[in-house]
């Protein structure tokens, strides 16, 4: 049984289609990565799994609960968490307070405790801190416990976002972009980040740029082209189709025979370059 499915997903900004016919399912603790060259829809997709935009038609179902239609609170609620490709940081919080906010869908202390400063509300803070920072431990973040947010370099505020999303305990998370703005070597220890949330039972979506981590981490690849499905399957499988190396790189260079394997088998690199 699949974890994620969608069926005739379309999403329309006046006359245009951003997102059109798109049908696909999401096997549990996979990495699905969708890729595609500017403007061919993926982080318009990233918000319609996460609740932030609304279907102009399809549904979309999470353990074959229909989500279509709810706020992104329920998503939320219901096991989807999301990074953004810029930013959301609280930088007049703590890391740990950054992390800890993420807890907030399953935290039970209520008014009357929280007035009362009760040994209820004093012991839920207490592991609610102890659970942020393992998880900042879990994303390679141990140095920066005691972190103001605002004194955090980029890296590690990108870190830092995925540990808040698994404060959601989420089903699935939503990686927008996580490699962009990342040095050579920040980018190389993402593939080894996201080996440790499937390790804890998390299914990863991925938004990503960066050829050489989608190709290293993905276990199926979803690619758009204005909206639409252009290619679907394993990685190998995408890297070597010709309609994906025509989309990003032009029908002349798919079309010349005389590069033949090489252009396909290096087309990872090539789009990184083309982007």
């Amino acid at each position: 049984m699949s974890l994620l499915r969608v069926e005739g997903l379309g999403k329309k900004f006046g006359g245009l289609n951003a997102v059109e016919e798109l049908s696909f399912e999401i096997q549990p603790g996979a990495v699905y990565s969708i890729i595609g060259p500017n403007g061919a829809g993926k982080t318009t997709l990233l918000n319609l799994l996460s609740g932030v935009y609304q279907p102009s038609v399809g549904h979309i179902f999470l353990d074959e609960h229909e989500l279509t239609g709810r706020a992104p609170y329920e998503y939320a609620a219901h096991g989807i968490a999301r990074t953004f490709q810029n930013l959301q940081v609280f930088f007049n919080m703590s890391a740990l307070e950054n992390v800890m906010v993420g807890r907030y869908l399953h935290e039970r202390c209520g008014l009357v405790s929280t007035l009362l400063h009760s040994r209820r509300l004093a012991r839920a803070e207490h592991a609610c801190r102890e659970d942020a920072a393992e998880l900042m431990r879990c994303v390679g973040l141990h140095n920066y416990l005691s972190a103001a947010a605002d004194a955090m370099p980029y890296g590690a505020l990108k870190r830092l976002e995925i540990a808040r999303a698994l404060a959601t305990k989420p089903k699935l998370m939503l990686l927008d972009e996580p490699a962009a703005g990342l040095n050579p070597t920040e980018a190389l220890e993402l593939d080894d980040l996201i080996g440790r949330l499937t390790e804890r039972g998390v299914t990863v979506v991925l938004v990503e740029h960066n050829m050489r981590l989608v190709m290293g981490v993905s276990d199926h690849i979803l690619v758009l082209d204005y909206g639409r499905k252009l290619a679907e399957g394993p990685a190998m499988t995408i890297r070597n189709d010709p309609k994906v190396i025509e989309a990003y790189l032009g029908s002349a260079v798919a079309n010349d025979g005389s590069f033949g394997n090489a252009v396909s088998g290096a087309v990872a690199v090539a789009v990184e370059m083309h982007r």
